[in-house]
């Protein structure tokens, strides 16, 4: 059964909750395991599944029934997908965390300053189909796949843009190719690797009685060690290598995003080393 932990993929069902019959509803989530879908694809900006269904000698049905469901979003042309990726090119914090693999909080307002939502608002926005016999539309098999949906939205918020006819691959090297994006990369990458350390930064000893008469002037050398950029101006995007993993990598099996519970913990190094560095 699909259990959704973040923000994306609780509004991805409020759709259902507010449109749908509470009872299918609920029959529906127990139809998002592997259980009950026998095939479950993500086919460009549809979803395809095969979902089994209940034997029911009450209503005729003996033998285990399969029905085929499909769900798809209305999709954004492609002169709207124009605008909405040249207003993500100008908004520099949107831009940055999608940069960075992040779904940004404030997504929504990049589309509905065009009047567009990405995530899905009304049932108008859901396209759905299922060879069951129910009369009601969505069904609970269509709700099962729904769910399914939105739990794969947990781990990778960008499906959103798929569904609604753009692959976050073509969208992040669009972003990346225009002017404020390689100016956040080029900083993200020099932040990322600020701390380089030189082939020849500890001396070598030298074996020399005179030079070294005792154990500690050996062990301690002849030079300095080369003293580190000074750091303490410099802004830092912190947490950035985790940050780049998103926030449910497939190793991390808690609650709570991992980016979320890495970052205070990456900021009070920094604060607490930056002068030992």
């Amino acid at each position: 059964m699909a259990v959704i932990r973040t923000w994306w993929g609780e509004k991805f069902l409020d759709v259902l909750v507010r449109y749908m019959d509470i009872g299918r509803l609920k029959r529906g989530r127990s139809y998002s395991g592997s259980h009950r879908l026998l095939n479950f694809s993500i086919e460009g900006h549809q979803v395809k599944a095969k979902v089994r269904g209940n034997v029911n000698p009450y209503f005729g049905v003996y033998k285990e029934p399969q029905y085929k469901v499909s769900v798809s979003l209305q999709q954004f042309s492609a002169e709207d997908w124009d605008k909405i990726v040249s207003d993500m090119t100008n908004n520099a914090a949107i831009l940055s965390q999608l940069l960075l693999n992040e779904m940004p909080s404030s997504i929504e307002r990049i589309f509905s300053a065009r009047g567009l939502r990405l995530l899905p608002l009304k049932s108008t926005d859901i396209i759905s189909k299922c060879s069951c016999p129910d009369y009601v539309s969505p069904c609970k098999h269509v709700a099962g796949v729904y769910y399914k949906i939105a739990s794969i939205l947990d781990r990778d918020p960008f499906l959103a843009f798929q569904l609604r006819g753009m692959q976050f691959k073509k969208l992040h090297s669009a972003l990346a190719e225009s002017d404020l994006g390689q100016a956040l990369i080029h900083q993200m990458e020099t932040h990322d690797h600020k701390l380089e350390y030189h082939d020849n930064r500890f001396p070598s000893p030298v074996r020399d009685l005179e030079t070294f008469p005792d154990l500690q002037s050996f062990w301690t050398g002849g030079e300095s060690l080369p003293e580190l950029d000074d750091l303490q101006n410099e802004p830092v995007t912190a947490a950035i290598l985790i940050k780049k993993g998103g926030d449910y990598p497939e190793f991390w099996g808690h609650n709570k995003p991992l980016i979320e519970m890495m970052e205070p913990i990456y900021e009070r190094i920094i604060r607490v080393n930056r002068n030992s560095i």
